[in-house]
């Protein structure tokens, strides 16, 4: 597939609330991609997302959500919308693939954060998850992980992550925050765009998204939120159906992986909602008043610059509110976008993201989040998270000197 304008060096706005210092406060940075030269069609297979390194096939569905209790935050005249991409493991492919993202997600988002691949191109990415599959048997429910993209990206840019998990037996739903993200399109036509990227209120953002989480449980689990004593309005079963013909939630095994503002939303979201057993950012700085404790398990997993004493004085802040189960590591020679699916995409439209190999740190990303929902959500204690590893020697963990 050719690449637009590549023989200069472009830049890649990336999202916000994602960069250290001054350019955390501007709500954004800028990645320099090298020069390189523009291949023909003929060069160039069809851009694909590494496979799952689970054994079971993936089914996706999409589900239109919208709240009629609440207006939108940030079109205040329209009730809020949400679109959320579920998968699940499956009991055989449908053998109708699963795009990537619409034509008009992928045309947004390419003209916003000016990445140099044609318009379409992200919506002709090829996934491992087929359409409308019959979820795997699970009489006791699956883990459901919620994931939440960055500032101003489509869901679309997690699903590797998804569909690794999802292979691996989680339930994965990833939700499309509306009017946060340059293309979200809906089932009447329309394609939103980021309306709260003129405004960057981060510490709104959260709250807007912690709201969004817990409407989407809501949904998914048929069941509302527990009060301040944990208990529950009414008595359910621990597993609920979120559609008809979808698989068996566990109501009691639900995390939230996030990425950049999705990675901060993770701490208002687990104040909020106690269904929330576990969380893990990926390189968002914390754009909350970090005085609260949180005492459930949380990975802080990010790009170099993200290091005690470093510039984002907010993970070390954080870090001392963090009373339970908790890591703090970081990957040499990524960026920040390096943690979604653009780091092996990059590659193959020969734009690299990062210095290390963009199906490395995509590997990377997969095995440290996998390892983590492992422990926390099914028991199974993973060495991966003690120390340094000398498969992943890019890894390191950090303990703060002087706090907790």
């Amino acid at each position: 597939m050719p690449l637009a304008s590549a023989a200069a060096v472009v830049t890649l706005l990336v999202s916000a609330g994602s960069s250290a210092g001054g350019a955390a406060a501007s709500g954004g940075t800028t990645v320099a991609y090298a020069d390189t030269a523009t291949p023909t069609p003929a060069d160039r297979p069809a851009p694909a997302l590494p496979e799952p390194s689970g054994d079971r096939p993936v089914g996706r569905t999409t589900l239109h959500l919208k709240d009629e209790d609440r207006a939108d935050p940030w079109v205040p005249k329209e009730r809020r919308e949400l679109m959320v991409s579920v998968w699940y493991p499956a009991r055989k492919p449908s053998g109708t693939p699963a795009p990537y993202m619409t034509a008009e997600e992928s045309q947004q988002y390419v003209a916003a954060h000016r990445i140099p691949v044609p318009p379409t191109a992200l919506s002709e990415v090829g996934t491992h998850a087929t359409v409308g599959a019959k979820p795997v048997p699970a009489p006791g429910g699956l883990p459901l992980v919620v994931l939440s993209p960055g500032f101003g990206m489509p869901r679309a840019t997690l699903t590797g992550l998804a569909e690794e998990l999802a292979a691996r037996g989680y339930a994965v739903a990833a939700v499309g925050h509306n009017h946060e993200a340059e293309g979200i399109s809906f089932p009447d036509g329309r394609t939103t765009s980021c309306v709260a990227c003129a405004d960057r209120n981060f510490p709104k953002v959260g709250a807007v998204r912690a709201e969004d989480i817990t409407f989407v449980l809501d949904k998914l689990t048929g069941r509302a939120a527990p009060d301040t004593s944990g208990r529950t309005p009414s008595k359910h079963r621990p597993w609920a159906l979120p559609w008809e013909g979808g698989p068996r939630i566990d109501t009691r095994r639900v995390a939230m992986v996030g990425h950049s503002a999705g990675g901060f939303s993770t701490i208002p979201a687990m104040l909020r909602d106690t269904r929330i057993k576990a969380a893990v950012n990926m390189d968002g700085n914390y754009h909350f008043p970090n005085d609260t404790p949180v005492d459930r398990p949380l990975l802080m997993l990010g790009r170099p610059s993200h290091v005690p004493g470093g510039r984002d004085g907010t993970w070390d802040e954080t870090w001392t509110e963090l009373t339970g189960w908790k890591r703090w590591l970081t990957v040499d020679g990524i960026e920040h976008n390096s943690l979604t699916d653009l780091a092996p995409l990059a590659k193959q439209f020969d734009i690299p993201l990062q210095n290390l190999d963009g199906d490395r740190t995509d590997a990377i990303v997969r095995a440290y989040v996998t390892a983590f929902l492992d422990t926390h959500l099914r028991g199974r204690e993973r060495p991966l998270l003690d120390g340094l590893s000398a498969r992943y020697p890019e890894v390191r963990f950090h303990t703060p000197r002087g706090v907790g």
